[in-house]
């Protein structure tokens, strides 16, 4: 295997449920190409092969060998160093950095998503320059990540920033014990600040997109109810971490309406007599997992 020599090209690679995206960017930033495939599903050899296929791609394209990076839908266990907490099931026990380390003949770093949209936006993204950034997922799960001065936070279990898998703090008689998660317990916050938790409170059968589109009594009910739900979840982390950025991603950070009406509902739940945290939307959008994982990897001094 050959060593790195800080080369001036990265390669990012989002591997997801649906599809596998791969970005190559400059030292600076700036896109150089990307592609993407249908992810190989319950198909780990060919999860690999389709990832190598993608550097190999990008690398023809930009006529030079990169550093790679890659996030994952779970996180490396360092206990066994191998994949744990997946929803994508097949890659759960694989040494999936070792089996793309022996296919690209390099050293490969890999990461939790959420963990790459945090680097990404706290990179070259909306909390650029911040000294501590919270980066958020609110999609089909919740999960978050945690930059610190620049670097990912990473902690003896592999698990910093998994607010989701914590209980709804200060719950409500009627949110009491809460639905049933799929890590099995009960009243996660994943349960409530999902899409699927949107839709679910909603009680139509409608995504969680439909339903904000719909703008009725129902609907706005719902979504109240939501804002009210993760300004408590994000109080206590603000608690606790007291980040100078959260930076909201996933499918209902496209929710406008959070940016103006989180930040005076956090007041009652931050322990402070004033709240400075800003909640931004990313700047990198679907984006941002991507670029994420091509920063796992240092700019060249």
């Amino acid at each position: 295997m050959r060593p790195m020599t800080s080369p001036r090209l990265r390669i990012g690679v989002d591997l997801g449920g649906t599809k596998i995206e791969a970005i190559a960017m400059d030292e600076s930033g700036a896109e150089r190409g990307r592609r993407r495939v249908a992810t190989p599903r319950f198909d780990y050899p060919a999860t690999v092969a389709a990832i190598r296929d993608l550097v190999l791609a990008l690398e023809q394209g930009a006529v030079e060998t990169a550093t790679v990076g890659v996030g994952v839908p779970g996180a490396v266990s360092p206990k066994t160093g191998r994949i744990k907490n997946a929803n994508s099931t097949w890659l759960i026990g694989q040494a999936l950095d070792r089996d793309l380390a022996l296919a690209l003949n390099r050293p490969v770093r890999l990461a939790n998503d959420a963990d790459c949209f945090a680097l990404s936006e706290a990179s070259d993204g909306a909390a650029a320059g911040a000294p501590v950034v919270f980066g958020v997922i609110l999609g089909t799960g919740v999960g978050g990540g945690v930059v610190v001065n620049g670097r990912l936070l990473a902690g003896p279990n592999a698990i910093a920033g998994e607010w989701g898998h914590n209980p709804l703090p200060w719950p409500r008689d009627d949110e009491r014990p809460g639905p049933d998660c799929y890590c099995g317990k009960q009243g996660c916050v994943e349960t409530f600040l999902s899409g699927p938790g949107l839709a679910r409170d909603d009680g139509r059968g409608l995504t969680a997109g439909e339903v904000a589109a719909l703008g009725d009594a129902r609907a706005e009910a719902a979504l109240t109810r939501y804002e009210d739900r993760l300004a408590r979840a994000l109080a206590v982390v603000i608690n606790i971490l007291d980040p100078h950025v959260v930076v909201l991603g996933g499918g209902l950070s496209n929710l406008a309406r959070l940016y103006e009406n989180l930040p005076p509902r956090l007041a009652a739940h931050v322990f402070s007599d004033r709240v400075d945290t800003r909640i931004l939307p990313p700047k990198h959008g679907d984006s941002s997992g991507v670029r994420g994982a091509a920063w796992l990897w240092p700019k060249p001094a």
